[in-house]
């Protein structure tokens, strides 16, 4: 008999999902599907848009980060200090809300845009704490081969936001044929991959508005190409809180979330006093 080949694991799909459209976007990943398996990671949104220009307008959050990253195009913000700016393709905004803050955003150029939002959900220690804004540059973003880090550490690669908790968050661009591996860091057995173009092999064939998470585990996951694609992944230690929502935000107990919707609420006399909602 002649010897036998050992096989390498292979990271099975645990779930997958295309999401439901409203808008502009798409929700792919919400707490009432994925929920236990996939947090710290609580919302994601992959956006698409062409046309005409809007204003998105003030809204809420609390206990949350929310990280928005431009694959195509460019969208508007403003800030919680009313600080208004542009993100151009390729550019990050950091938004951990804390105890509670108001913000917005838009487009002000028709045109072509795409991109995703996630939402992540804060340790105890961090949900009614201070609000954090960041923006970055494209050409601040880090890389480390096909990989941006938009948060946490990969390679020789790291972002300068501070990462509520061990996450890593990269985008990734192959051309067609082009394999690559990602190896998680100790620990983050919470991992998952959303399609913004192109079709890609993990496993299973994945498309553009594909969400699959992966079954927890350590082990890696191969990649390859079959288009020119570009993609998102997460991966994380997992979150062992409780995920209490309100409208716009996601706390650990009723209590920090009473707490924050009432700073909410304070926040919003003072916008309508101002004139700015």
């Amino acid at each position: 008999m002649g010897a036998s080949v050992a096989q390498t694991p292979v990271r099975q799909i645990a779930r997958r999902n295309r999401g439901r459209t409203r808008g502009l976007a798409t929700r792919l990943m919400n707490p009432s599907d994925f929920g236990e398996m996939l947090k710290p990671f609580v919302f994601l949104d992959l956006f698409e848009h062409e046309g005409a220009p809007f204003n998105g307008g003030l809204h809420p959050h609390s206990g949350i980060a929310t990280l928005t990253y431009v694959v195509e195009g460019a969208v508007t913000y403003i800030d919680p200090n009313n600080v208004k700016g542009t993100l151009p393709a390729g550019g990050v905004e950091w938004m951990q809300a804390g105890r509670g803050m108001w913000h917005g955003g838009g487009l002000d150029k028709a045109g072509r845009t795409r991109g995703f939002q996630l939402w992540i959900a804060l340790p105890p220690e961090l949900e009614l704490g201070p609000i954090v804004s960041i923006c970055q540059a494209p050409e601040d973003v880090q890389e480390d081969g096909p990989a941006r880090v938009l948060l946490g550490n990969y390679g020789a690669a790291s972002s300068v936001i501070e990462s509520p908790s061990p996450i890593n968050y990269l985008a990734v661009r192959l051309k067609a044929g082009e394999r690559w591996r990602y190896e998680p860091p100790a620990g983050h057995t919470v991992l998952w991959v959303a399609v913004a173009s192109g079709v890609l092999s993990a496993a299973d064939e994945l498309r553009h508005g594909d969400l699959a998470a992966f079954e927890p585990s350590s082990e890696a996951v191969e990649f390859e190409a079959l288009t020119d694609t570009e993609f998102v992944l997460g991966s994380a230690l997992p979150h062992k809180h409780d995920l209490v929502l309100g409208n716009y935000s996601v706390h650990t107990t009723p209590g920090a979330l009473r707490d924050a919707e009432a700073q909410i609420s304070l926040i919003r006399e003072r916008l309508v006093q101002e004139g700015r909602l």
